[in-house]
């Protein structure tokens, strides 16, 4: 059939040839979707690289094959005349938001691609992504009222300047998130992966992810705390990611020792103490240095206070030192190591503990902290020392009563809870 008669054949007959051109529209559809749309997925699949997974996935095969048969309706169109205007406003504007929010998509399919790479290091580009997608939305609307009204879309650009002061009004949150992320780019404050503590939204957490609009904290409770990103750089935050980066965690943690049972030690305990194969070293040093003291000044030595002598709590310290010293997992030179007396107060005298840890896992950190000290609280012991305490019930009642009994001391502290056991 010669196209003048197929034109005469529309026109005669014009409700059978829209009822025609729709149900080849579906026939399209039905192939773009079942065939190609379908192989495409098919082929990713087949594929070991992930990426073409992902660019598929984001793509929506299935949403894009709608495309074919507007095309079609769009290309159909001349052959009537009477609705040539509408149906090409209609598929043009179907073809033109079909065509964004595949563009969008594969944006998303852009940052997923790039945050699942290895080289990730979770500097985010969402935000930069995010204005592109606005602008395409922007793009969107004004071809569309372009469409729709017949006027060129320069016509309405040039009608926008009296609108500037309502676009700055609506998106003023946009253009204060778009510049708060280039400074956190820039400044490289804020990653993917980075654990932040904001107090004064009560965030303390790993960022998930971040947004032109939005950074997201999964918090330790596994709670969401979601922070405008303009808010971000206006509020102090502590982020952890120099633990992180440095390989190692702090230990700065104290235990009092009750100053009543400081005191000097006796040739019975320096010889128990020198059994101690971590510090018989540290102990023969300093026996023999007391020791030339007091030959040199053997007539004036006739009390403990005349020269140097050996106090059980500096021999507990240089254990501290030596049995730090001893483990693996405390660095020894690249991070501070100290071991110090703080301010004698009111619960005793504070020997402080000020180290790394070679891991800043936080689970392995708290185990070794907690190993540490579970040893040293039990070692005091060995070197007469007393980690103090507040006073408990049973120390009260046990004064009462020795009072009431008329004793003059009360007794040992095993014994009395050997006594309350036994009833």
């Amino acid at each position: 059939m010669e196209a003048i008669d197929l034109q005469t054949w529309i026109t005669n007959n014009t409700a059978l040839a829209l009822v025609g051109v729709l149900v080849l529209s579906i026939l399209i559809l039905i192939f773009t979707r079942g065939i190609i749309a379908r192989g495409l997925i098919y082929l990713a699949g087949l594929t070991r690289n992930k990426h073409d997974d992902i660019i598929v996935k984001h793509l929506h095969p299935y949403r894009l094959a709608w495309i074919a048969p507007f095309i079609f309706i769009y290309a159909t169109a001349d052959f009537f005349p009477a609705y040539q205007i509408y149906i090409e406003t209609f598929a043009l504007f179907a073809i033109l938001w079909l065509s964004i929010v595949t563009v969008n998509s594969l944006l998303n399919a852009v940052n997923h691609v790039y945050e699942s790479s290895k080289g990730f290091s979770g500097v985010s580009i969402q935000g930069y992504l995010d204005i592109i997608k606005i602008l395409l939305v922007l793009v969107g609307i004004i071809l569309s009222i372009a469409l729709i009204t017949g006027q060129s879309p320069l016509v309405l650009l040039t009608g926008l300047g009296a609108l500037t002061a309502v676009l700055l009004l609506i998106f003023h949150d946009t253009i204060l998130s778009f510049i708060a992320s280039i400074q956190i780019v820039i400044n490289d404050l804020i990653k993917e992966g980075d654990w932040l503590e904001v107090p004064s939204y009560e965030a303390d957490g790993e960022v998930v992810n971040i947004t032109l609009h939005a950074i997201k904290i999964r918090n330790a409770d596994n709670t969401y705390t979601v922070i405008p990103t303009y808010r971000i750089v206006e509020v102090a935050y502590k982020n952890w990611r120099g633990v992180k980066e440095s390989g190692g965690r702090r230990i700065q943690r104290s235990l009092s020792v009750d100053m009543v049972s400081i005191n000097f030690c006796d040739e019975a305990t320096l010889e128990k103490l020198r059994k101690i194969d971590l510090i018989h070293d540290f102990l023969d040093g300093r026996i023999q240095e007391v020791e030339s003291y007091r030959q040199e000044h053997q007539e004036q030595f006739d009390s403990p206070l005349d020269g140097p002598q050996i106090t059980n709590i500096e021999v507990f310290r240089a254990y501290i030192v030596a049995y730090l010293r001893s483990r693996p997992d405390i660095h020894q030179q690249e991070q501070p190591f100290l071991v110090r007396a703080l301010s004698p107060g009111a619960n005793g005298l504070p020997i402080e503990v000020y180290i790394y840890t070679k891991t800043a896992d936080w689970i392995e950190y708290e185990l070794i902290q907690a190993d540490i000290f579970d040893h040293l609280v039990a070692a005091a012991g060995y070197f007469d020392l007393r980690i103090f305490q507040q006073p408990t019930g049973l120390d009260f009642s046990t004064v009462a009563r020795a009072i009431v009994n008329g004793r003059e001391a009360a007794e040992p502290l095993p014994e009395l809870y050997a006594r309350r056991d036994a009833g």
